[in-house]
């Protein structure tokens, strides 16, 4: 590498480190008596704006990160939000790590290292199909309990200082935050201020004190080497600091997000509500009185929303798999004068390039073929 790209990335590198005059109280300062007794809701609509946001609150968190997962990659969005939190440890935040056994596409090398840093703990939800287990293993697994094999957590919860949290469903790899060259996922996430943010982590600590969710060190049967090393996070943190991995537009728009809040609090996009109800199925789901599957209070809910649906149900979903019981439903919604409108994108759809995140837009303009 040329000395005046290091120089680049050098700076690049410390225009990434926090604002130690920032605090998160101090930015909610502003809703923080609102915080008390309602919930404030802002939508999440394009990955980008997505990736600041969690990038934003754990730079300023102050006491604490809760995360859960179903996919954690460690392409280049899943290796920021590793840097990111290892700053936020090194500060005396305490993380915890929950993510679901059987899609961690990470290097256990990575996620060995991760959870060794101090004020950092790894779980991971209902291992032996994926990390620290042989083949035959897993398939004796699956052949011989394929229910609790097939067990697993779809949460997305993202959780700082216990009063603000990300949830929807966007996972952590590059092509759920428009950061993908190749294809792109839509998808959306809320974000919540205030009083539903207990409610969030009541359903984090009913999983993380799961028997269900094993410590990382507990599960994996041969450790790294040099796992404690000193420098083991220099490559990481110089990965980050390289603006080809980290797009400086992104970094702007995180440095500009306390007066992009004051915009957002203004515009009337921000609604603040007595009641949110939180819906989460409890570890496990089910009994298995159900079948394989079952249905778990998430399932409850939605039948729930149908039956009692008084003029109009919308769904936007990136795949509908229908069962007996609910066409049932759905029939019995029509038959009462319910409308029905399902939405689906084509991967080729027009469309697309009207919600695609700005940033990805113009890079791919710029971008030779």
């Amino acid at each position: 590498m040329k000395k005046k790209e290091v120089a680049s990335n050098a700076d690049f590198c410390e225009s990434i480190h926090r604002n130690d005059s920032t605090t998160l109280s101090k930015e909610l300062s502003g809703v923080s008596e609102l915080m008390r007794t309602k919930t404030g809701v802002y939508v999440l609509e394009d990955g980008s704006g997505s990736m600041v946001a969690r990038d934003w609150l754990t730079e300023n968190a102050e006491k604490s990160i809760d995360i859960q997962y179903f996919i954690f990659s460690t392409d280049n969005i899943g290796l920021i939000a590793y840097d990111y939190l290892i700053r936020a440890a090194d500060r005396g935040v305490k993380v915890r790590f929950i993510v679901d056994d059987i899609v961690v596409y990470a290097d256990i090398q990575y996620i060995i290292d991760f959870s060794s840093r101090k004020n950092i703990t790894v779980k991971i939800y209902n291992p032996g199909v994926n990390l620290g287990k042989n083949i035959f293993n897993k398939i004796k697994k699956f052949t011989l309990d394929f229910r609790a094999a097939n067990q697993r957590m779809h949460n997305k919860t993202f959780i700082v200082d216990g009063k603000v949290v990300i949830t929807g469903g966007r996972n952590i790899a590059d092509e759920y935050f428009d950061y993908d060259h190749e294809y792109n996922f839509r998808d959306r996430g809320i974000l919540l201020l205030g009083k539903a943010s207990e409610k969030v982590t009541n359903s984090f600590n009913e999983f993380w004190n799961s028997s269900l969710s094993k410590n990382v060190t507990d599960i994996i049967d041969e450790k790294p080497e040099n796992i404690y090393s000193q420098d083991r996070f220099e490559k990481l943190h110089q990965y980050t600091c390289n603006p080809a991995n980290f797009w400086p537009q992104i970094r702007d728009r995180i440095a500009s997000l306390p007066s992009t809040f004051k915009t957002i609090k203004n515009s009337g996009k921000l609604v603040w509500l007595e009641e949110v109800t939180f819906i989460s199925d409890a570890p496990g789901k089910n009994d298995g009185t159900h079948g394989l599957g079952g249905g778990g209070i998430s399932t409850t809910a939605l039948i729930n929303l149908v039956k009692n649906a008084k003029s109009s149900i919308e769904i936007q979903t990136p795949y509908l798999i229908t069962t007996a019981l609910a066409r049932n439903l759905f029939k019995e919604a029509v038959d009462r004068g319910i409308k029905i409108r399902i939405f689906e994108f084509r991967p080729d759809a027009a469309e697309r390039t009207k919600i695609m995140t700005g940033e990805l837009h113009e890079k791919l303009k710029h971008t030779p073929i």
